[in-house]
């Protein structure tokens, strides 16, 4: 891993979070967008030295509304900078560590992401983010 890319924040409403972290907290939003594969509205939000990623379902089924509704609002994911996800996926694979699909989707932010299941990593969702050449 090269480092932190982002820690990923489930919100039942953007709007309501953007006021928190930007107009209360003085942080900067940088965009927001729909990822439409996750079921999932994501905005961005520059914390000074670390992204956040604010995490709003865009439908009831997505698997962030499943988390809303089992844990609540708060912290989902921290996501580590790669390269190579693919390679990156088997060697952590080979450690025994359980991912969630074999294969990385598309993510916010055009990134190729993959995730570690929780009962494989201390009981805390991890994501794998490849954000392509130079950008780890």
């Amino acid at each position: 891993m090269n480092n932190v890319d982002h820690i990923g924040i489930a919100v039942s409403s953007l709007e309501e979070a953007l006021l928190l972290y930007t107009k209360q907290l003085g942080m900067t939003h940088i965009k927001t967008e729909r990822v439409a594969s996750q079921g999932v509205n994501v905005a961005f939000i520059d914390a000074g030295n670390i992204k956040l990623e604010l995490l709003e379902p865009a439908s009831p089924d997505s698997s962030i509304a499943r988390f809303i509704q089992k844990r609540g609002p708060g912290i989902h994911h921290i996501a580590y900078s790669v390269k190579d996800i693919e390679t990156r996926i088997a060697e952590v694979k080979s450690q025994g560590i359980e991912t969630i699909g074999d294969v990385p989707v598309q993510g916010a932010g055009g990134a190729r992401i993959a995730f570690m299941h929780p009962r494989s990593t201390g009981g805390v969702l991890m994501e794998l983010c490849d954000k392509g050449e130079g950008e780890a």
